[in-house]
């Protein structure tokens, strides 16, 4: 790993997805950084003041400047540590980023909105209806896959790209979901393309102790899972 460039921090949750793709990100780019774990129930003042708009994680704090919002982050780290011995992690070509662009957007606008639905749905009903709408955005990024990789084992091509950031930085949360409820949304069956493009992700250089173990995120998901309830109940009554 590269020396600290002017004081890098990161304030993120382990187990967030976006927090984990800046993580890989830094890990790609060979930078070292301070890691600041937030308490979301009692945010830090650091936190506020650097993400005054959202108030959210992460934040990559760079010579003392916020970026706020991950796939902005990725860009950014992608950027700001470019060098020919590091690689790239979006696409040379203005087409190729822009593709990219898309279909991270796509991961975070179509398929997290149903994998979060999945785990706090209250009902089977819900998260049924929940699971066939992730499933219905992994079909479509099975067809991106096929078409942007051309062959290759990432979306990026040979190493790791942005788009498999996005995707793969959900991978825990995913697996969690199949040893919970039984429900593969990353099925061998019907995405086959991304099934095994899932196990190289995990295996690849830059997620290894950066993606949560399995286990640890059932044990976090169940915790989400009793706080919407908890919720719930006090709403009901």
């Amino acid at each position: 790993m590269a020396g600290k460039d002017d004081d890098v921090k990161v304030l993120g949750l382990v187990m967030s997805p976006f927090a984990i793709r800046v993580c890989i990100a830094l890990k790609m780019k060979g930078v070292s950084y301070e890691y600041i774990e937030e308490d979301l129930t009692n945010k830090s003042e650091l936190l506020l003041s650097s993400n005054p708009v959202h108030k959210k994680i992460p934040v990559l704090i760079h010579g003392g400047k916020p970026v706020s919002e991950s796939l902005v982050i990725v860009q950014y780290v992608d950027e700001a540590w470019a060098s020919p011995t590091s690689p790239s992690i979006l696409p040379a070509d203005p087409y190729g980023r822009a593709v990219a662009r898309f279909w991270a957007a796509y991961v975070d606008d179509k398929m997290v909105p149903g994998m979060v639905g999945v785990l706090k749905a209250a009902t089977e009903e819900e998260r049924a209806a929940k699971a066939d709408e992730t499933l219905a955005a992994m079909a479509q990024l099975e067809k991106a896959f096929a078409e942007v990789a051309s062959g290759k084992p990432f979306f990026g091509g040979d190493s790791v790209g942005y788009v498999d950031l996005a995707l793969g930085s959900n991978l825990h949360f995913l697996e969690a979901i199949r040893r919970m409820h039984g429900a593969p949304l990353v099925d061998a069956g019907k995405t086959p393309l991304l099934a095994a493009w899932a196990e190289r992700f995990v295996e690849a250089e830059a997620a290894k102790g950066v993606v949560p173990d399995a286990d640890e995120t059932v044990e976090f998901a169940r915790k989400i899972q009793a706080r919407v309830a908890a919720a719930a109940s006090t709403a009901a009554k």
